[in-house]
Order: C-alpha cells, then structure tokens, then sequence
C-alpha cells in the first residue's frame, strides 16, 4: 500500500500535496471490495506536485490552519474509502480538479474561495463533506459556489456529456454566481485537453459538440479568446480529424518562411517606433488558429495555399489611461504610411468596444510580396482584456475588493442572459448593416459613422448643425474640395467653414444621409421664421407711424387677398423688399371699413360659419360626415378620432384645423392665436360607417412570430382596417409603427389593450 500525505506550508492559504512513492503505484481499494483499482501513475504524480506548487503559490494567505486540516482530511478519506474514482471516460479525478483549478487562477485569478469549491467539489459528490460544514468554517462565498456546482453535478451523474440548452437554460436560471460559469469553462478545456490520448472517439465527438454548441460561444461572449480558441481547435481535431492534420502539417512546412516575412515585415515598423521614444511597445506575430484558417477556407472557398492571412502582427502600447486612444492612432499611422491599409478592414473597438469588453484598433495592410496582413493594435490593458476576458478589468487594475468582485459577477450575468442563438442572426445582420456604411476620420481621430455615399455637408451636420449651416467645403486628405464632394471609406476630413455661409435649398439635393436633410430643414424653417419676424416687425412699425394698431384678423385677409397661401412667405417678401410698404398701408387701410352684411357670424379674423346643429350654441363648431358649408379638416400632426377632445382653429387659408385638445401644437397655438381658436365637438351621430386614420407606436422583445401576433388580433377587430406596418429590430428588441383606419377612441384603446397583452410587448403609444 501507498500512503498520501498532503503538506501545508505556513502562511500559505491552500496546500500543496506531497505523495510519497512507496511502491511504483498508488493502489486504494474500492470499499466495496470490486477489483479494479484506482491508480495514480507516476506521470500523474509529478504533475499534481508541480500544479499543487503553482497554487499554493499564488493563493491568498489568509484561511486559517484548521481549514487545511479539513480539506486534508476530507479529500484523504474520500480517496480511502473508494468514493472517488476516475470517471467515465477514464480521468484522474485529482489531476481534473488540479489542472481546472490553475487554468482559473490563471484566467480570473487565484481566489481562495474559487480553488477551494473545485478541490472539494468531488468531496460534497463523495458525501465526506456537507454544505453547512463548508459554510462555518470557508463562509458564504464558498458554499454558495459549492452549492451551484451542486446542482451542476446532478446532470452529469450520468453521463459526462449533456443537452446544451438544456444546461444553459440551467446555468442561467439557478446560478447565483456566475463564477460557477467560469468553472465550468475551465473544466470543459481541461477535458479536451485530457482526451487528446484516448481512444474513445465517440467521447470525444460528443464533447467536442457540447464544446462547440455551449461553451465556445460562452468563452466568447465573456472575452476568453485564449479559451474559446484552443476549443475551436479540440473540438475541430475531434471531428474533423483528417483536415485538422492536413492544415497542421501545411502550417508546420511553412513555419519557416512564415516567421521571414514577419521579420521582415516588423523591421520597418520597429525602426518607425523607435524614433518615438515616448511610446513603449513590443511586437509580437501571431498565427490564427487552426480552426480560424478552416472557418477562413470555407467562407473565401479557397484552397489553404491562397489564404494569405494566416497570421497577424500585435502591436502592444505601454500606455497611461489618458493616453491610450491617441497613442493607439498614432501608431495606426505609422502603420498606414508605411503600408497600404484596406479602409473595408478597419475595425475600431476603440471607439466603441464589444459588449465583452473587448477593446483593440485591427487593420489589415498590404505588406511585401502583395501579401495582406492583420495589424491589431492595442495597450497592454487592452490585451490582458483580450486574452482574459471580462475579469481581466478588476484584475488588471488591482482591484480586491468585495464590490469589485461583485461588479464583475453583475456583468457576466448581464453577458449570460443575452446569449441566444439569435445572436448570430443578430451579428449577421449587423454585417450587413456595416457593407453600407463607411468611416470618416477627424484630424483629431475621431471616427464617424456614415452610410455610403455620404458627402462633405453630411459628414459635417454630423457633427454639429451650425458646423454644417457654415460649411463652405473640406480638406479631405489634404485636397481642397467642394461640399457635394462623396466620401471613401477611411478618408480624414477637414471641414471649412465661413460666417457668410448660411444653409440654401439645394442642400437638400446634395445631402445624402436623413439626419443632414432633417437638420437643413430646420435650419431652413429658422431662417424663414426670423425673416417672417423682421418683415412683420417692418409693418407694425409702418402702421404706428400712421397711429394704426396692427390687427391680425385684418391682415390675414389682407394677406390672403394679396395671392399669399402662408404668412410666412408673405413676410419673407416684406423683409426682401419684394413688396412696397405704401401699396400694404393702403390695403390695410381699407379693411378698417368691412362690409357690414353677415357680420354677426363673422369671426375675429373675418371667417364666417352657421350653426350645424339646432339648439347649439353658435361658439360652437359641431363636426358630423355630412357639414356642408363648413371648410374643414382633421390635422395631421395629432389625427384627432371620433370620440377625441378636439377644438377648431382657423387657418391663413379661411379654412379651419381641427386639433386634439391634447395635441402636442395646442398649447402654442392657444397662446399665439386665441382669436383663432373655435370651441368644437363631435356631433352625436351614427359613426360605424366612418374610419379614421391612427398611428400607434410600439416597442417590444423581438420575439418569434410577434408580429403576426399583433397583425391576427388588429383583423379580428371590426370596424379597423390596417394600412400599414414598419418594424425595425436592434439589439433583441424591435420597434416600430402601425397606420390604422378606426371608428372611434373606444375601440381604439380597447385595441391597444389587446396589443398591450400580447407576450413580448413592452409598450403601445398613439401618436
């Protein structure tokens, strides 16, 4: 027999195992009394010495000597009575746990409580061990993983493979700790890592698909490249044997002229950075994964010997905070004037990084021999984000703390359950939205986003409206051009400005993007207004002169009898000159005499209109299908329904706008215009026959068959017909608008409730 003695070291949190080798194997017979055994070989033993070393190195030094004692005992008396053996597909147990416990402290850090829950995991499975026990003498933290992993074990009492959604679905609806998340990653590479000698194919098959179906996108999603990269490659050379040694062997045979041109294609770069001496960096190439140049291969339908970009340079920065971003486009510079960069492969995550944290600037250049390669330029932050993940922000920093380490937990979490299968359709579409837009840099480097085509007066309403109301054209990579001059792809501008310039009506032909037309109008609609203002102000001030008060029901007829549809137009003329001062005082001066006739029905501003309704009071407009007499309209800017509260207003054209009293205009035109204000009413009619028109928007998950959820319920509805529908859909959610036609406001809010209760959705509004 063997004998098992596990050693703390003083001051040290965890222990480091120490087995002495009496015989040449460790035998422990089962207490059952069967006749295998669980053996630990030598090769195992020597392993487990130097991974007991590395941990009880790094661990926190804290747990008190009793602790030791525990596990000690625990995992001893577990080995003893048979309760842990090597698992179905034939591994030590011990070593699993040894080797899942380092590659976590290497990926997250060396947390006690972490390293603790993976050694005794096998001991709460053995029953040598309890929850409560763990609790009292490790704490909260401990027991609360335990008891996760708890749970975890129960699926794979059976078998070591399982369904992976059913398994997500678990992971997400129990885990209290998403560190659990992360030990469960680290266990799935250590046994793909282990079943590299086996025989077992089929084992291996099947955890290379639990690999590729769960945990790859799940390293992913969490920023552990390192990680998901060297699954890709398992769960590739599992199941696709054959390619992954043919691709193997090809990368070895190249090796050599690969690593050449690396060197020569650094040396350069290198040479550029040195004359910058306050930028520390190194230089490392990489190659791409085996499974990467396959995925490659399929996508570009190439043979391997015409993928060209089967490695890329990493420039790391040893940079301060403040200076990362511009030191970061510095050398994207250099990088640029030394070699020609692709602008269609330009990937900033610096601006905007990925939801994992994911922060680096990629470009792809033409190097010597015509051959592309990747750049990735990025800080030494940055790349201990790349390659560690999420927790490599706490880490990287230094950061201990219990609210630290809660933060990191909340954003895991947060990445978890927004991890779906739709998610790829998700990128997909992304991508899509990506070939029709380009990059345009600042001379400061910046980065703006525009769609294609996009020209010089975009680009500046861009960035702000009065720097593109002042445009007068661009300096775009140094060349003088004009403000309909259209934008490439990696192009850096200059905008000039001038204060004569002022925004003209043909702009709205030359801009190209919705946000620079918008803006042009509004601009436009203000030069209108203040010109409106400086002409009207013109004749108050003429009129005073002669001792007239300027009366507005007056001049709106005045102004209509002149030929003039808009006010606005009218004064704009004034302001010009267009119109002679003398020719206005006259006409005005004749309207202080109206006609007498009709007066008594006659409005402020000269409208007249008949009572509709026998018994109503004449202030009163009352609107039914068949007035006759009556010039009148429902407005669009609120599209008031039968049922709505609603007021008249007249307008410059004699005609009158009918308005919801809760209409988003009706506060400024009863402040402006209250002589233009005409009390109103629905009359009491039979409305089945009459639709009116209704936009709703609505916002919700972007579920499944949603749409076809709410389309079956609008066509059960009697007396609403639909004219149209416009969705857009981001980020899991969509939203989006819907054009009715509709009796009345009581089946319109009975319609929204509906809509309302449909799963998925999170808000209907009318607008």
């Amino acid at each position: 027999m063997a004998k098992i003695e596990i050693i703390f070291i003083k001051g040290k949190k965890m222990p480091i195992f120490k087995i002495e080798k009496l015989t040449s194997q460790l035998r422990i017979k089962k207490i059952e009394g069967m006749e295998d055994f669980f053996t630990i070989t030598a090769e195992e033993k020597r392993e487990i010495l130097e991974l007991a070393r590395v941990i009880g190195k790094n661990v926190e030094r804290e747990t008190l000597t009793s602790g030791y004692k525990f596990i000690k005992e625990k995992i001893t008396t577990a080995i003893s009575e048979g309760k842990i053996t090597r698992d179905t597909l034939g591994l030590n147990p011990i070593l699993t746990d040894m080797r899942t416990a380092s590659l976590v402290g290497q990926e997250i850090g060396f947390q006690n409580e972490i390293i603790i829950s993976i050694l005794l995991n096998r001991c709460i499975q053995a029953g040598t061990t309890n929850i409560d026990e763990i609790n009292m003498l490790f704490g909260e933290n401990t027991s609360k993983i335990l008891s996760n992993l708890m749970q975890i074990n129960s699926l794979y009492a059976k078998s070591p493979t399982i369904e992976t959604e059913n398994f997500r679905n678990l992971l997400l609806s129990f885990t209290n700790d998403m560190r659990v998340i992360l030990i469960m990653i680290a266990s799935r590479l250590v046994m793909l890592r282990s079943l590299f000698g086996s025989d077992d194919e089929n084992a291996r098959r099947m955890l290379a698909g639990e690999a590729s179906k769960l945990y790859i996108p799940l390293a992913h999603k969490l920023g552990f490249y390192k990680l998901k990269s060297e699954m890709e490659d398992f769960a590739l050379r599992y199941t696709e044997s054959e390619i992954y040694a043919e691709l193997s062997r090809k990368l070895e045979e190249t090796a050599a002229s690969r690593e050449d041109y690396i060197a020569s294609f650094i040396k350069p770069i290198e040479r550029e950075l040195k004359k910058q001496p306050h930028i520390k960096y190194r230089i490392k190439g990489r190659t791409k994964s085996i499974n990467s140049i396959w995925q490659k291969m399929k996508k570009q339908q190439r043979p391997f010997e015409q993928i060209y970009d089967l490695f890329a340079i990493r420039i790391i920065i040893d940079s301060e905070p403040k200076n990362e971003k511009s030191e970061c486009w510095q050398v994207y510079s250099m990088v640029a004037d030394m070699y020609t960069p692709n602008p269609h492969r330009l990937r900033d995550w610096l601006s905007v990084p990925k939801s994992n944290g994911y922060e680096s600037l990629h470009t792809t250049v033409m190097g010597p021999e015509g051959r592309w390669v990747e750049v990735q330029i990025r800080t030494e932050r940055m790349d201990a984000v790349a390659e560690h993940g999420l927790a490599a922000h706490w880490r990287y920093k230094g950061i201990q703390s219990e609210k630290g380490l809660d933060n990191l937990l909340a954003s895991i979490r947060d990445t978890l359950e927004n991890l779906s299968e739709e998610n790829a359709t998700e990128n997909k579409f992304k991508m899509e939205l990506y070939k029709d837009e380009i990059f345009i840099f600042t001379p400061k480097g910046d980065l703006y986003r525009l769609s294609k085509g996009a020209t010089i007066l975009d680009f500046a309403f861009s960035i702000h409206t009065n720097l593109g109301c002042k445009c007068t054209g661009a300096l775009v990579n140094g060349r003088n051009v004009p403000i309909r001059h259209v934008l490439n792809n990696g192009d850096q501008v200059e905008i000039i400005t001038s204060n004569s310039q002022s925004p003209k009506q043909a702009w709205l032909n030359i801009a190209q993007t919705g946000r620079a037309r918008t803006k042009i109008r509004q601009a436009l609609k203000e030069m209108s207004a203040k010109q409106a203002d400086m002409g009207r102000e013109a004749i108050v001030r003429k009129l005073k002169n002669h001792k007239i008060e300027c009366d507005e029901g007056i001049m709106d007829n005045l102004i209509r009898k002149m030929g003039f549809k808009r006010l606005t137009d009218f004064y704009q003329k004034v302001a010009e000159g267009a119109i002679d001062m003398a020719d206005i005082l006259k006409r005005y001066q004749s309207f202080l005499n109206p006609e007498s006739e009709n007066t008594e029905n006659r409005s402020a501003d000269g409208y007249q209109y008949s009572n509709t309704e026998g018994g109503s009071s004449p202030d009163v407009l009352v609107i039914e299908r068949n007035l006759k007499g009556v010039d009148y309209k429902l407005s669009k800017c609120c599209a008031p329904i039968f049922g709505d509260d609603i007021f008249g207003f007249v307008t410059i054209s004699g005609g009158i706008s009918i308005h919801r009293k809760d209409c988003c205009n009706a506060k400024q035109l009863q402040e402006r215009f209250p002589y233009r204000i005409i009390e109103a009413r629905w009359s009491e009619m039979d409305n089945n026959t009459a639709l009116f028109p209704v936009t709703l928007r609505i916002v919700g998950h972007d579920d499944i068959g949603i749409v076809n959820n709410i389309t079956s319920i609008i066509s059960q509805e009697k007396g609403t017909m639909m004219r149209g529908i416009n969705i857009e859909s981001h980020d899991t959610l969509f939203s989006g608008t819907l054009s009715l036609l509709i009796n009345d406001k009581l089946k319109l809010n009975k319609l929204i409730t509906k809509i309302e209760g449909i799963k998925g959705v999170k808000q209907v509004k009318r607008i």
